[in-house]
Order: structure tokens, then C-alpha cells, then sequence
């Protein structure tokens, strides 16, 4: 009883001076948020939704909300606010920007690197280490000026002109199926098929594996959807990963993370094996990512997890947004017949009735890169990037205080009237050699020192698969299904693009 008196007796004060310090922390902290107010409320943007939480609020309805994107409100936030605006998210200003030239000046200049606390955020997913400092998140300019530099002769002409042959083998693959569901008369979603082609061509090309995936089952492509679906949900709401309900599909995101993984993990070793051995590899991107950590025998474990990291990045990269394209694609000519039918002229004569596409084939299909790009252009598939700004800049004569983190759209940007006339009609003639270039206000692929490292493969792939697609079939949009979007991470068709398929030359 003593000590239980003893207990009581402290307990009250104790109490008074724990919420002492609580309530002095609160007004600190307040006093910062004035401060940050002060220092950068001079900048256009919305109305904050409260003085500590800022724009958390509006962002949690616009994730809920399935029938508008994140981006498209920032459309009209940049129509409103100017070419660049702030948000507050409590203590953090993020500054969304779509001036062309500070556009150029910001991306294309290495001083100015990626945000580090996305970057925190990308780097573990819900515990488990997801992308952490692979190629397209190391934040370290020098660290990935070095991984560059040695992935860089997986991606030379040279060797993308050596991948035609599987581009080529993996689409006849697509084609063969086609014919099937021709022959069916049955309903397809293409942008199933088209993922599967996409993850056989690079499970082939960049590690050496058989994957099959239009015939055989797979867990890979539900585990890298599930992934770019808890990436996002992560990286977008600070509360997502409390919420018990949540507990059943955090725990998917965490077993598929650990399925790529340990994928990775057993590619690479086998591939080490086969060198130690002697045994002839191909120059790969699995050879270039176990070059890149260096001499095998003084590697360190932070090396193999980077290893892993790269082997991630790649296979997600190389696969998930050329797949989203090509969807697109096939989206937007079943809504555009006469884009179709100038398209399908331009295969005719360059590609007539052959079998195969060749590398000298694909220079001269020009009006079909003009469609491609007017795709990426309306459906940017990774459709933003950030930079920190750490010191005070000046943009459309606004300054700009250092502290910020700037986000770039190529959707939003492309989507916007005072840069492409009618921005929502589907006209390739946009990007016909003859008409002037868009001015920083089109990156699909990033800009600068950090664009894409994989974009001349995407392209290549997209072409072949197109091409053979146009030359052999005639599809038509199931009708009733949904063209909306689908923000999964990158950007998919809603509803899957679902076509019919018939033989070009039947009845």
C-alpha cells in the first residue's frame, strides 16, 4: 500500500509535466508552420485544407476517388495557379512545376537530384526492401553516374540491333495467340496479352530466362501489379500503413516484394556460377548488374542488395510501361479509325507480308513512331518525377526559397491547351518530322542526365509488336467498357482495353 501511495503521489505531477512539454512541443511546432507559411506563401496554389495538415486532406479524396486522377487535378490546379504553385503537406512544401524552361533548367542539370524522402519511401515497401538504391532511385549522383556507366553497353545500338531476332520470336508468340482467339471469336483484354509479351521479352533479353507467360501461369505479373500498387498507396498517404484494414493487403505487397526478391537473388547467383565457371554470358543487363557491384570477391552485402535492387527496377521497368503503351495504343486506333487505316498503309508498304520485322524496318516506319509518341504524349505511363531544390531559384519570375521539393508532369503538361491545340484529341501529325518539337513540355521518358535508360528498347519492342499486330489482325473495341485511367504506380487503361479479333483477310 505504501509504495502504491508513493506511486499515486508522483503520478499527478509527473502527469502535468509530460503534457507540459507535449502542449510546449504542439506550440513549437505551430510556430514552425507559421514560419513556413510566411516564408512561402507568396507562391500561387489552392487554399490549404488546415493550418498543420495543408493539401493531406485533399489528396486523401482524391486517391479514394476511382473516377479522377491525382494528375488531372493537377491540370487544373496549373491552369488556375500558373506554371508553378505550392502545396503544404503539414511542415513539407512541394512545388508543382510546368514552365518549360525551368523545366529545362531543373531536369537537366544533375546539381539538382532526386527527392529524398520519396526516396525513403520507394526505398523499404511496408518493411521490406523494395527499390532501394537502384539504378532509377540512387539519389548519390556519382554513385549512379558509376551503375550507368556500366549498364550502358547493355542498351548501344549495337546491342539492341542484336535483340531483334527475340522481339520478333516473342511477338509471333503474341500473333500465334491472336489467331486463336480470332478463330474463338472471343473476347480479349489486350493489355493482358500485351504484358505478357513484354515480361517474356525482357525475363528473356535482360536475364536469360524462358518465361512463356502466353502459355504457361506465372505469379510475377499479379506480384509486380500488387507491388506498384502498394508503392503508391505508400508513397502518397502517410496514415495508409496504419490502418488495420489495410493489415491483408500490405502483407500481399510484402510477400510479393520478397517473390522478386529472391527471384532476383537466384538469377544472379546462377549468372556468377556461370562466369566463375568461364562459361559464355551474353552482355545483358544481369551480366551489367553483377558488373556493377564491382569484383565478386570483395563484394559486401550492401553490394548484393544492390544487386537485387537493379534486378527489380529493371524487371518492372522493362516491362510494366511499354505494356501500358502499347494498350494505349491499340486503345486510342480502335477509337481513331482513320489514324488506323493511314497507319496500317505505311505497314503495308514497309513491311508488305513479311514474317519478321527488321531493325532497318523500323527507321521507316515513321508515321507509327509519330502515333507512339502521340500515345506517351496523351498516356505519359510513368507519368512524373521530382527534384529537390535546395537553393532559392527564380521560375516565370516568382523566387522560389531553397527547402522545396519540385514535381514534374509530362501528363499534365502534355494535357494542357497553352501547349498542344485540342490536347485531348488523338492526332499524331503533332509529332510528324516537319512540325517544331514541343519545348520542355513533353518528356514521357524524363529529361536530362536521369531520362531513361531503357527508352530506344521500349521503342523498339513497342514497334515490332505494333507492326505485326496491324499488318495480320483487325480488332475492335468491345463496346460499353470504360476509357478512363488507372493509376496503379504507372498508368494502365481502366478497363483493360477489351477487343474482338479477326483475321485482316477474313469475312
Amino acid at each position: 500500500m505504501a509504495v502504491v501511495s508513493v506511486l499515486v503521489g508522483w503520478s499527478t505531477p509527473v502527469f502535468y509535466f509530460l503534457l507540459f512539454l507535449l502542449f510546449g512541443a504542439f506550440l513549437g511546432y505551430c510556430a514552425y508552420m507559421k514560419y513556413v507559411h510566411l516564408k512561402y506563401d507568396h507562391i500561387p496554389g489552392p487554399p490549404r485544407d488546415s493550418f498543420i495538415f495543408g493539401h493531406i486532406g485533399t489528396f486523401m479524396k482524391l486517391t479514394k476517388n476511382d473516377d479522377k486522377l491525382v494528375f488531372d487535378q493537377f491540370i487544373e490546379w496549373s491552369e488556375k495557379y500558373g506554371p508553378v504553385y505550392k502545396l503544404n503537406f503539414l511542415h513539407t512544401v512541394v512545388i508543382c512545376v510546368t514552365c518549360p524552361h525551368a523545366t529545362k533548367e531543373i531536369l537537366m542539370s544533375p546539381k539538382y537530384t532526386k527527392d529524398k524522402q520519396l526516396h525513403k519511401r520507394i526505398f523499404h515497401l511496408f518493411g521490406e526492401r523494395f527499390l532501394g538504391n537502384g539504378l532509377v532511385t540512387v539519389i548519390d549522383h556519382d554513385l549512379w553516374y558509376k551503375h550507368r556507366r556500366i549498364m550502358d553497353p547493355a542498351f548501344s545500338s549495337l546491342f539492341l540491333r542484336g535483340l531483334m531476332g527475340t522481339f520478333n520470336e516473342r511477338a509471333e508468340k503474341l500473333m500465334d495467340k491472336l489467331s486463336e482467339e480470332a478463330e474463338n471469336q472471343t473476347e480479349v483484354s489486350m493489355l493482358k496479352l500485351v504484358n505478357c509479351v513484354t515480361m517474356d521479352v525482357i525475363a528473356k533479353v535482360a536475364f536469360g530466362v524462358e518465361l512463356d507467360l502466353l502459355n504457361k501461369s506465372s505469379p510475377f505479373p499479379r506480384a509486380i501489379e500488387t507491388v506498384l500498387l502498394g508503392l503508391i498507396k505508400h508513397a502518397r498517404s502517410i496514415f495508409f500503413e496504419h490502418n488495420p484494414k489495410n493489415r491483408a493487403f500490405i502483407k500481399e505487397v510484402r510477400e510479393a516484394c520478397r517473390l522478386l526478391r529472391t527471384t532476383g537473388a537466384q538469377w544472379i547467383n546462377e549468372r556468377k556460377k556461370a562466369m566463375q565457371n568461364g562459361e559464355n554470358v551474353p552482355k545483358d543487363i544481369l551480366t551489367q548488374i553483377i558488373k556493377s557491384a564491382g569484383q565478386e570477391e570483395s563484394m559486401t552485402k550492401e553490394d548484393e542488395e544492390v544487386m537485387i535492387d537493379n534486378f527489380v527496377t529493371f524487371f518492372i521497368a522493362g516491362q510494366e510501361t511499354t505494356a501500358n503503351q502499347l494498350a494505349f495504343c491499340i486503345m486510342e486506333l480502335g477509337r481513331n479509325p482513320d489514324v488506323l487505316k493511314r497507319l496500317r498503309q505505311e505497314i503495308d508498304e514497309v513491311i508488305g507480308m513479311k514474317r519478321d520485322v527488321s531493325y532497318d524496318d523500323l527507321g521507316n516506319l515513321t508515321y507509327l513512331s509519330q502515333v507512339l509518341k502521340e500515345t506517351l504524349r496523351l498516356y505519359a505511363t510513368v507519368p512524373g518525377t521530382n527534384r529537390n531544390i535546395s537553393e532559392d531559384i527564380v521560375i516565370d519570375g516568382i523566387h522560389i526559397p531553397g527547402g522545396v521539393t519540385a514535381t514534374f508532369s509530362s501528363y499534365v503538361s502534355s494535357r494542357m491547351e497553352k501547349f498542344f491545340k485540342d490536347p485531348l484529341k488523338f492526332d499524331p501529325e503533332r509529332f510528324n518530322p516537319d512540325a517544331p518539337k514541343p519545348y520542355y513540355c513533353y518528356y514521357p521518358f524524363s529529361l536530362g542526365p536521369r531520362s531513361c535508360l531503357g527508352l530506344n528498347f521500349a521503342q523498339m519492342e513497342a514497334k515490332v509488336v505494333m507492326a505485326k499486330l496491324i499488318q495480320r489482325f483487325d480488332f475492335t473495341l468491345v463496346p460499353g467498357q470504360s476509357f478512363g485511367i488507372v493509376d496503379t504506380g504507372s498508368l494502365r487503361p481502366k478497363s483493360g482495353v477489351l477487343c474482338t479479333i479477326k483475321h485482316r483477310h477474313s469475312d
